[in-house]
């Protein structure tokens, strides 16, 4: 880690114990929820929850609304309407008192004294400073997502379409790599698991809010290295996460993943010329997304699911 940058945060023991304030955004999330909220109030470490009801059943709202009246460390936010988890994400941390911010997924099931580690490579980063943690899938597995090459338009294709299979090209995710045997640079972390402090964030503006869901964690790491600042991933910190438990249809997750890519390509082109031909690719890119969408409908009506 570079000790040149004036932005530089040395490690010192107040910084190291600084709260850790886990703002968490919640739409129809379902059982593992609560199962998520248990693992972060059984932390130690961790200052406050606070909860960002986007959207739930009547049942679970009530349930949360007597359950965060129950503790004084939990703070619930409710009666918005689903404003968008980037939106959400920027209104929990507007009442967070955390020196450091853990944005978590609800459906996200944090292990034993994990994120204390995270705090401690990010007070060594220079600012803006972004942490991210290893994701793992039910059977143990690295998730993917947890770790992501910079994507580009170039690197997008290649994904979308297979083309990392062959020789000479490469995917934008990384869970097939070795895993580091300790906190590493990358690009990108994901946002179901992500780590920074106030002053970053302050510095960063918050998550960009003209991503409605996906995305947003793609571009905060850009433009945290923009700005000179540090993104790693810590894969001591673990947290499972299940996935795709929101009440939310495929094709609509896949539309607004696509409405995503084509603001961040946009936001992000250098010259007219790349702006030409993110337009040039954009039906490509729906017909690789929403086509996913579509196939995954089919086979779930064969199967009967």
């Amino acid at each position: 880690m570079s000790n040149t940058n004036s932005n530089i945060i040395p490690l010192k023991s107040t910084e190291a114990k600084a709260r850790i304030s886990v703002i968490m955004v919640s739409y129809y999330t379902g059982p593992a929820l609560f199962e998520a909220v248990h693992a972060v109030l059984s932390d130690p470490e961790i200052h406050e929850l606070i909860l960002v009801d986007n959207g739930n059943s009547e049942a679970t709202r009530h349930s949360l609304s007597q359950f965060a009246s129950q503790f004084s460390n939990v703070k619930l936010l409710q009666g918005h309407g689903n404003i968008g988890f980037a939106k959400a994400c920027n209104y929990g941390a507007e009442i967070a008192e955390g020196d450091l911010f853990l944005f978590l997924n609800p459906d996200a099931i944090l292990s034993a004294s994990t994120v204390r580690q995270m705090a401690e490579c990010g007070c060594t980063l220079n600012r803006p400073w972004i942490v991210g943690g290893m994701l793992r899938n039910e059977n143990g597995t690295e998730q993917r997502g947890s770790r992501r090459n910079r994507l580009t338009l170039r690197s997008a294709i290649v994904s979308f379409t297979g083309l990392y299979h062959l020789p000479f090209f490469k995917s934008l995710h990384l869970e097939t790599r070795p895993i580091p045997a300790a906190a590493a640079p990358v690009e990108v972390v994901s946002g179901a698991f992500l780590m920074t402090d106030h002053s970053s964030f302050e510095q960063l503006d918050g998550f960009d809010e003209g991503y409605f869901l996906h995305v947003e964690d793609i571009d905060i790491c850009e433009r945290a290295r923009r700005l000179g600042g540090d993104v790693y991933f810590q894969p001591k910190s673990i947290a499972m996460h299940y996935g795709s438990t929101s009440k939310v249809t495929r094709q609509k997750v896949e539309w607004e993943k696509l409405k995503g890519f084509i603001r961040y390509f946009m936001k992000f082109s250098r010259n007219p010329f790349e702006k030409t031909l993110v337009l040039a690719w954009t039906p490509l890119m729906a017909l690789a997304l929403m086509g996913r969408a579509w196939i995954n409908n089919i086979r779930q009506s064969i199967s009967g699911h």
